[in-house]
């Protein structure tokens, strides 16, 4: 159990919160390994390994990567980088409290959780003007709306589970 005592910090937040550039501050200030799942999951696909191999199958059919695939990927980086490091910032993880339990059993307790809170609103804006800005097709309003429908349906337990552990932070 390389990683008890570790600083782990794990944040979430809606599409087009500001995670991105909350994260790179984050980072530089605090000395940080920085670690997304959808990164190290891209990452993996340029290795020749079973491993691999599972996961382009399963991303090819469009479906979620198991999580303890996801766990091992996550906590052989944080082993990698252990003594390099102050701390590690997970990014945009958990996306449910199952997600979080998983982790805490089998990699580590967080020390805090950063929330990046932002109105539905503000989101839809700026995803809108991202959206028209880099030509995303399939980005258009109604879609953006849903994303962020979806996501706000699903972290609010994410969100009371953290609280009640005392390590929520809202930003």
């Amino acid at each position: 159990q390389k990683l008890e005592g570790s600083q782990v910090i794990l944040r979430s937040g809606g599409p087009g919160s500001g995670k991105g550039t909350q994260c790179e501050k984050l980072v530089s200030k605090y000395e940080l390994t920085h670690l997304s799942t959808g990164d190290l999951l891209r990452s993996e696909l340029a290795f020749d390994t079973e491993r691999s191999k599972l996961i382009q199958d399963i991303m090819e059919r469009g479906e979620l990567v198991p999580l303890d695939i996801v766990l091992g990927l996550l906590k052989e980086a944080m082993v990698a980088s252990l003594y390099g490091t102050q701390g590690f910032l997970i990014d945009g993880y958990p996306r449910e409290v199952k997600l979080g339990q998983e982790f805490e059993k089998k990699i580590a307790e967080p020390s805090l959780v950063l929330f990046m809170d932002c109105s539905a609103e503000t989101m839809t804006k700026r995803l809108i003007k991202r959206s028209q800005a880099n030509d995303c097709i399939g980005d258009n309003t109604e879609t953006i709306r849903k994303r962020v429908e979806t996501y706000y349906n699903s972290i609010e337990p994410v969100i009371a589970y953290y609280e009640k552990k005392n390590i929520l932070y809202k930003v």
